[in-house]
Formats: C-alpha cells, structure tokens, sequence
C-alpha cells in the first residue's frame, strides 16, 4: 500500500463546481451533502434539486420546510409500500425520508420548538429501516458507568459467522444516521458487521453536545467495545474504530489509549499536534518564532502501537494540509507506529472536508483497508474489568 503521496502545491479549500447559492456556503455546502449520498441510496438527485428549487436563501425557514414537506412525501411512500409488503420500496424511502429530516433539521437552533419533532421524525425513519431492512439490525442501550444511557444501530454482516466489526463515531454535532446514510453499504460489503454511535457527549434525542471533554472520549468509545467483547456473533479478535469527519479526533485518542482496537481509522494526532502548537505559541516569549510548526501527538505506550494499525484520510484541498498530515504520520512511524496516509487529490474529488463531496470513494477505500487488516491470526483481547452483558 502506497503510504507517502506528496504535492507541490496545496491548493485553498474550495467547492467550486457545487454551490447552488454562491452566497451562501452553508446552504450550499448541506446541500452538497444530501446530494453526496444519492450514491449511498440515502437521496435522489432529483427530490434533492425538488427542495432547493423551493429555497430562499434569504429565508432560512425556507429551507426547513422545503426538506420537511420532502421528508414526509417520502416517508409517506415509504408507508404505503410497506402496507402492501413491498418492503425493498418502503425500505429505500424510509432512508431517504430520514436523511431529508435530518437535513432538515440542520439550521435549526437549540430553542426552535421545531427541532425535537423534526429530530424525533428522523429517529423514526432511522428505525422502520433498521427493523426491515438489514437482517437482525437493531438499536441497542448500554449503560455508560455514569448513570445515563448510550445508545447505537448494530447492523451486523449478512451471512457471516463471528465477523470483525468495526464501532463508527461522527463528530460532535453529527448524528449516528449520519453514519447510516453513507456506511452501512460498506460494512456489509466487506463482510464487517457494524456499531454506529454518536460521539461521546452527544444526545442523539434532543442534538445537544453535553460538553464531554474530548480527552475523556475514549471512556464511552471503550464501553461500546466492552458490549462487542461479550456479543457471541463478532469476533473479538477483529474489532476497529472508524472517526468519520471530525470524529478522527475522538477515534485517536480511543485507538491510542484502549489496545484492544485492532486498527483505526482516525486522524492519527493531527488534532491534538494543532492544540499543542497553538497552546505552545500562546505560552512562549518567543511565539513567533514556532510559526505554525505542529508539536507531536503523545502516546500513551509505545509498546502495543506495533499491534495495531492506522489510516488516516484526507483531501487535497481539505482543511488539513497535506504537510501536516504527512508530519505527523512519519512522527507515528518513528514511534513503531503502522500509519497509512489516503490523500485524495482534486481530481478524484473526496477532497473537500471531511470528503463531503464523495462519501463513497472514502468509504470504499477505508473499508477495503479495514477488511485487510482485520484479519484473522491476531490475539484475542480480553473484555475490561467493566464489561457486561447486555
């Protein structure tokens, strides 16, 4: 595998070729988005281009009953499908439906008294498709030590006796469904079975982010591994962790402090390198001598970073650049670190943030990497001293 990709030239971020509102980048950007995941089945380019011809950028209400009067026609088809057994139909509206209200949803504040029902829509889609469609998908609950509740979609691999499995986790404002509408696809492909879950501190009820610190993260993250040690249809000698968008962050510090992750995908340090640099520029006399120099991740034990691998992926004109990222994955390395490096370049597109623009090409290529390296021949780790059956 090709680890070392390298450019003369980092071109600005840009989305030239996509905005439907130039003046607006939000709009735009969300509705690049919904539009992404025609190829996943979680929308059609035409209901999408439906919604942003009933638009007023200038009126933000707009834009919540556009998706919402779209959401509810579909989810409706999706009903009268499924009262004549046609369930592949009721299925493929259910997830479109879902994500519709969850980009509904999107410019909403916190106080809208919209929000909660637009949210509790969308949870209701997410569920008619997971109980019809994916075979003994379900919604599980997991004590997180803490008094409250953790909440994921386990959607196993069809035809499979104890898969690896790999626990996915969005950022800090991004839903499970979020991982729904462009995973799901992937896992089963690869003969992976699934765990979607919010990131630490996020309620997926109300779309608020409780304030967890990230360097706590990973205590969730390692509870939802604790539920896969005890679940008997997944093999406990194959489990990763995949941080999608901004939640590479959350994935590194779980994979880095908890060794019974096989493999990561994650941002590898890069996050963490950032906060250093600028806590160290904001702290020295001579701060503008350190430039935007990175300070390098911590490790928490070098010892088990041999056992375990990483994948980080990034575009070419994503905010990372790809000086950064390369630093800091030949700081990994140096430390007995495996980390690979995915740049997608402008011309295969995945390149904007987060690969928004192409969810599936970075799907693809991350899960083919998790399917190599969840193999089998690695020992079985043991379940932590708070693991449960559930």
């Amino acid at each position: 595998m090709q680890r070392r990709l390298l450019h003369p030239q980092e071109p600005a971020c840009s989305f030239e070729g996509w905005p439907r509102w130039p003046d607006n980048e939000d709009f735009s950007l969300e509705l690049m988005r919904v539009l992404a995941t025609a190829t996943e089945g979680a929308s059609t380019v035409s209901e999408c281009f439906w919604a942003a011809r009933q638009i007023d950028q200038a009126d933000r209400t707009s834009w919540h009953d556009a998706w919402t009067a779209l959401a509810a026609r579909t989810r409706q088809r999706g009903d009268a499908a499924a009262a004549s057994r046609g369930f592949a139909m009721a299925t493929g509206n259910w997830l479109r439906a879902s994500n519709y209200y969850r980009t509904a949803e999107t410019f909403l504040t916190e106080d809208d008294e919209r929000r909660k029902p637009t949210i509790d829509l969308m949870r209701a889609c997410s569920r008619l498709y997971l109980e019809h469609a994916a075979l003994r998908a379900s919604v599980v609950r997991i004590d997180d030590a803490e008094g409250g509740l953790l909440e994921g979609y386990f959607l196993p691999a069809p035809r499979m006796r104890r898969p690896g499995a790999v626990i996915c986790v969005g950022g800090m404002h991004s839903f499970k469904e979020d991982l729904l509408y462009t995973m799901r696809r992937h896992g089963a492909a690869n003969e992976l079975s699934l765990l979607l879950v919010d990131h630490p501190g996020f309620d997926p009820v109300t779309g608020r982010h409780r304030g967890s610190r990230r360097a706590e993260a990973h205590f969730p993250l390692s509870r939802w591994l604790d539920y896969l040690l005890t679940h008997a249809d997944v093999d406990p000698d194959r489990i990763a962790i995949y941080g999608d968008g901004l939640g590479a962050a959350c994935a590194t510090q779980a994979a880095k402090r908890d060794d019974r992750f096989a493999a990561a995908v994650c941002d590898g340090g890069i996050w963490e390198a950032k906060e250093k640099a600028f806590a160290a520029r904001r702290l020295s006399p001579n701060a503008t001598k350190l430039d935007s120099r990175l300070v390098a991740p911590s490790h928490a034990d070098p010892k088990p970073l041999a056992e375990v691998a990483w994948l980080t992926l990034i575009g070419h004109s994503d905010f990372v650049s790809v000086t950064d990222a390369e630093e800091i994955r030949a700081s990994n390395e140096r430390s007995g670190l495996h980390h690979d490096l995915k740049i997608f370049t402008d011309e295969e597109t995945a390149s904007a943030p987060g690969q928004v623009d192409n969810p599936t090409l970075a799907k693809e290529f991350a899960f083919d990497w998790l399917r190599q390296r969840l193999k089998e021949g690695r020992r079985v780790p043991a379940a932590s001293e708070s693991a449960f059956d559930c």
